[in-house]
């Protein structure tokens, strides 16, 4: 399951990342670490961005890079 599956207001936390170590590394810079507890706050329409709330800040995110984050529920 990825971020890409949650639903608004839905809760995981973050297991590993299929995407490259760019990538990777991006989302370690916005503190989207494994182990990490993540809510899914809002989805921009037509494919846009994500809104996650991560620790205590909010982050957007292209919903293609959603895809690439592994999470557990």
């Amino acid at each position: 399951m990825t971020v890409g599956d949650l639903h608004r207001g839905d809760t995981a936390v973050v297991k590993s990342f299929l995407s490259g170590l760019d990538s990777q590394s991006r989302f370690l810079e916005m503190g989207i670490l494994p182990g990490v507890e993540l809510r899914l706050v809002k989805i921009a329409p037509l494919g846009g961005t994500i809104e996650l709330k991560v620790r205590d800040y909010y982050v957007s995110i292209r919903h293609q890079d959603a895809l690439n984050i592994v999470i557990e529920n």
